[in-house]
């Protein structure tokens, strides 16, 4: 019965199959199949360099253990190779990010300035299209020089300063405010308009208007050359920390954390966490003395941003343009005869004021008016009400976006930078650990020591730094990288170079409403045409005799109070702006008026 459900075992046969599998698995332990595996598909080198069986009689340099070897010198030399090949395309992986961040956002402020400049531009020439014809044709030439000068300053390409702009479009604005507008008519005499030229600061026919436009767009301007600064200077800083080369002692430390294992047929093991942080921390000590200059530098461009664009500082600085010059042509209308006295003066009584067969008359109209010269007396007030009708609407003019209008502003731009700038403070110290996430798997049994496989790590980890690696016993650090320490010594020089001609940035930690609370996202607010945050009266920077002005403070921590001044009626009542859509129809009809 048994015999019949059990049929007898060849006892034979089955040891002859044990016997048989025990040889094939002595023999896939003395292979090396799962190295040359590896070593393929991680392009090492020719696979020929890879022996077919461990050999006991290999001469390795770092890779050293008892017992036989899959590695040879040509297969340790090429893994060497590979490991800081792979450390590298890691590092420029995380430094791409950050130099696309940087890169990204500077080619949108400057894209925001260029669009600037061409609608000041735009305003300012249509100043004199409808106001003063008979200066158009021959100012034309001298605005275009005023806003290419601009743009060349705040792209830091001139060394020529934003005082030295203004003066020189006045300089040239005096002779034919003088012939066509006080003098109309006068004959074309060259020496007379060479000598008004020269001595127009002396003279002084626009009053305090041209050097209140210099200021004005002086401090908006500043900040923003400064901000174009930044951004080159964390580009290159990113370039250079790319470019590094790790120490042949890296080298070695990389080879042994990632290839040594492979040379014992260990191609799956990882190493110990700790381990890999002490041959990371080696390897960028240099680029981890980064860290305190780079956070300083990122609080500087956290500064610079919001200075750039808070309260639409430079949007209605280009905005006030066309305001300050078409006051300093009346300043010089309402002051003929003390001008014309001083000119004849200086420059000698013109020759000849033969009246022009068709005498040009500049003729006055409401034009945008964002800050009126204080009135001196009687005739100064009449002309500024007649011409002061529509100022208010300038002054309310919103540069940012709507709710249905995506186009950027410079306030969204900033806001989108000042988010993702706090994810990168710490970013030179933690590169070691962004480098070891992808080495290492946690929670595993077991790892690599740098020489056996071992339940965990018994070394002492250090920190960053070269100071620290004194006491690394993975990796040998030598002294300061020349390339690191030359751009550190740029990156310290440019915080304080920044620091010196603007006091008081880099020190503070948050910036109201930039980059913070719900409308960090750069998607809303109540300069977008959006409601609900509380404040959502329109800021004005425009004064008028029967509008009454409240100072609403709001100072950022480390910051000194600075005054918003909200327009209010007499009556109380908060003064009701139009929309975006109706201003730019109102100032479209007052360009047009003749």
């Amino acid at each position: 019965m048994s015999r019949g459900l059990f049929p007898r075992v060849n006892v034979c046969w089955i040891a002859a199959l044990l016997g048989n599998l025990a040889v094939a698995s002595a023999a896939r332990a003395h292979t090396c199949s799962e190295v040359k595996t590896a070593f393929q598909l991680r392009q090492i080198g020719p696979l020929k360099w890879v022996p077919e069986a461990p050999a006991t009689d290999v001469n390795l340099l770092v890779c050293k253990h008892v017992g036989p070897s899959c590695c040879t010198r040509k297969m340790e030399e090429s893994y060497k190779v590979a490991a800081v090949r792979d450390t590298v395309q890691n590092i420029r992986s995380y430094t791409f990010e950050l130099k696309f961040l940087l890169s990204g956002h500077a080619d949108a402020f400057q894209d925001m300035y260029q669009s600037l400049f061409t609608f000041s531009k735009g305003h300012l020439n249509s100043l004199f299209e409808s106001t003063f014809r008979s200066l158009s044709s021959r100012i034309d030439p001298h605005v275009t020089s005023l806003f290419s000068s601009l743009s060349n300053f705040i792209h830091d390409t001139t060394s020529i300063s934003v005082d030295a702009a203004v003066y020189r479009f006045y300089d040239h604005l005096f002779p034919l405010v003088h012939n066509y507008i006080i003098k109309p008519g006068i004959a074309e005499n060259n020496n007379l308009s060479e000598c008004l030229h020269a001595t127009r600061q002396d003279v002084n026919p626009f009053g305090h208007h041209a050097q209140a436009m210099a200021e004005d767009l002086a401090d908006a301007m500043q900040a923003a050359r400064a901000l174009t600064r930044a951004f080159v200077m964390g580009e290159d800083l990113m370039n250079v920390t790319e470019v590094a080369p790790l120490t042949n002692e890296c080298a070695r430390a990389l080879l042994k954390m990632q290839y040594c294992p492979h040379c014992q047929g260990l191609t799956l093991i990882r190493p110990c966490p700790e381990f890999c942080l002490n041959v990371m921390r080696g390897c960028l000590a240099n680029v981890a003395e980064l860290d305190m200059p780079w956070r300083h530098y990122l609080a500087i461009l956290e500064d610079l941003t919001h200075s750039v664009a808070g309260e639409h500082s430079l949007e209605l600085a280009l905005l006030r343009v066309r305001g300050h010059v078409n006051e300093a042509i009346l300043y010089a209308q309402l002051h003929e005869p003390r001008i014309s006295a001083t000119v004849d003066k200086v420059c000698g009584k013109s020759v000849a004021e033969a009246q022009s067969t068709h005498p040009t008359t500049a003729k006055m109209i409401p034009t945008v008016t964002l800050a009126p010269e204080p009135l001196t007396n009687q005739s100064d007030s009449n002309v500024m009400k007649q011409n002061g009708r529509l100022s208010y609407l300038g002054s309310s003019l919103p540069l940012k976006p709507t709710k249905h209008n995506k186009d950027r502003s410079l306030k969204q731009i900033s806001r989108e930078l000042l988010k993702y700038i706090p994810r990168y403070k710490a970013f030179f110290a933690a590169v070691p650990e962004m480098l070891c996430e992808g080495e290492v798997v946690r929670d595993e049994p077991t790892c690599w020591s740098g020489n056996y496989v071992v339940d965990s790590y018994k070394g002492r980890v250090v920190g960053n730094g070269v100071l620290a690696q004194r006491q690394n016993p993975e990796v040998k650090v030598i002294g300061p990288d020349a390339m690191l320490a030359a751009v550190k010594e740029r990156l310290e020089h440019f915080n304080q170079e920044i620091q010196r001609h603007m006091p008081g940035l880099g020190h503070r930690d948050s910036f109201g409403d930039l980059g913070s609370g719900e409308d960090s996202s750069g998607e809303c607010d109540d300069e977008d045409g959006c409601q609900g945050s509380g404040e959502d009266t329109p800021k004005s920077y425009n004064t008028d005799s029967n509008v009454d002005t409240e100072v609403v403070v709001k100072t950022p921590p480390h910051e000194a109070p600075v005054g918003r001044f909200i327009p209010k009626l007499n009556n109380g009542a908060h003064l009701v702006f139009p929309s975006f859509t109706m201003l730019i129809f109102i100032l479209g009809q007052q360009w047009t008026l003749t």
